[in-house]
């Protein structure tokens, strides 16, 4: 969690933080938000694969170290009751609110509620080379080994373990489909290149087993 906190506190300062004490509370606050004990795939550990594949792939963004904050606010409210993208909205405003409390420039600010708000739909702009990024990470358990993501599919419905089953498959047989409706998962070259096929193939077979 040192380690975490440490990465914070990077990123904040390369994206101009002005006020210390407010950037480590703020940091620690979104920490405890990751902890949460209703999460079950949206966690410390999803948060830190996030970081990790933007640090490996900084060289892709404009600005890493705003891609980094919103890898931080981006499921840092997270409602498994809300609807719609009523968790990226309310992780967006909270973003604009913390971030602005630890001293970020109003540009800083702005850009990372915009980057939270494309999680929402991971539909990127061409030439958008932090959304790319961000979208990116955040989908990359899609690609994991099969029994990785089926880990991943079983942590995601114990979060909605209070939906019934047929209106849960109903509801993640639509979020899956509208994945394999984009385009493309990944927009970075290196990872679309490992990653799209093993991905289509997972939520492929997670959907026939929806249906």
């Amino acid at each position: 969690m040192v380690d975490l906190l440490d990465r914070w506190r990077a990123a904040a300062r390369g994206a101009g933080a002005t006020d210390a004490a407010e950037r480590d509370r703020v940091g620690a606050e979104l920490l405890a938000r990751w902890r949460e004990p209703h999460r079950r795939h949206h966690t410390v550990a999803h948060l830190t694969t996030v970081l990790d594949v933007v640090d490996a792939h900084a060289s892709a963004a404009a600005r890493p170290d705003l891609v980094r904050l919103a890898a931080w606010c981006h499921d840092a409210v997270y409602d498994p009751r809300a609807g719609g993208d009523a968790n990226e909205r309310d992780s967006a405003a909270l973003a604009d609110t913390l971030l602005a409390r630890a001293g970020l420039p109003a540009d800083a600010v702005a850009e990372v509620r915009r980057l939270v708000l494309l999680t929402a739909g991971h539909a990127v702009q061409p030439g958008d080379a932090d959304g790319a990024l961000l979208c990116d990470a955040d989908l990359a358990v899609l690609a994991a080994p099969p029994e990785a993501y089926d880990r991943y599919a079983a942590a995601i419905r114990r979060e909605y373990a209070h939906v019934p089953d047929p209106a849960f498959r109903a509801g993640r047989a639509r979020v899956l489909a509208g994945l394999l409706a984009l385009p493309a998962l990944f927009r970075l070259p290196p990872l679309a290149a490992r990653w799209e096929a093993p991905a289509r193939a997972n939520l492929s077979r997670e959907l026939a087993a929806l249906r």
